[in-house]
């Protein structure tokens, strides 16, 4: 993956039938990780073979099984002071 494991990053994982959700990371002592497992859903994973680097908002959708390819947020705007 060309990565650096011992980063703040988290990695996230699934499997094949997308029941299963695998997120490994580093807390600077050791690896820790979370496994989710649905009982009747799947997970909705994103439709490349790439590497996907997802925002902190995005992997919670992701967890809670929302599309994140049909979710589309406002765009930021930045406003100035007229006065």
């Amino acid at each position: 993956m060309d990565r650096i494991p011992l980063d703040s990053s988290l990695y996230v994982f699934g499997n094949r039938r997308r029941d299963r959700i695998k997120i490994i990371g580093w807390d600077g002592n050791g690896f820790w990780m979370f496994l989710k497992r649905l009982e009747s859903d799947r997970f909705v994973w994103p439709d490349t073979t790439d590497i996907v680097k997802l925002t902190v908002e995005q992997l919670h959708w992701l967890i809670d099984g929302i599309d994140i390819a049909v979710v589309k947020k406002h765009p930021q705007r930045f406003y100035s002071r007229t006065s």
